[in-house]
């Protein structure tokens, strides 16, 4: 394990732009979550979790520690696309882990802003 552990992160080190996109990607996951981490206030107030259109309530509220959800969420999708992005190095797919690790960024960015725009409902600004 130890020896394919090494061999995945030569292949990253070899590919410059892609450890540079890689390591934008896992920076820009830390500091999503801490921003949104930073930003989270605990309070009794509800705020609404999930919409459904089948049932008698279509906003279901829930307490404020369903927003640690998208603490976690940044970080996730930063490691699990690196992850992926090393896996397509390995076999020679360089285009496309490029695309994935691009794709990682923006998934990253509209997470954060979609995140902002709940917690902007829950305590406005």
């Amino acid at each position: 394990m130890k020896e394919i552990i090494k061999k995945f992160l030569k292949k990253l080190i070899s590919d410059r732009y892609v450890l540079i996109l890689s390591s934008f990607a896992l920076l820009l996951g830390i500091i999503c979550a801490v921003s949104i981490g930073l930003s989270i206030r605990p309070s009794e107030l509800q705020l609404v979790s999930h919409y459904s259109a089948f049932g008698t309530t279509h906003l279901y509220r829930d307490q404020w520690f369903y927003l640690l959800v998208f603490v976690f969420f940044g970080l996730i999708v930063a490691i699990l696309h690196i992850i992926i992005t090393i896996k397509l190095l390995i076999i020679n797919k360089r285009s496309i882990a490029i695309m994935f690790v691009w794709s990682a960024i923006g998934i990253i960015l509209l997470g954060w802003a979609t995140a902002y725009s709940v917690l902007n409902v829950w305590t406005p600004l």
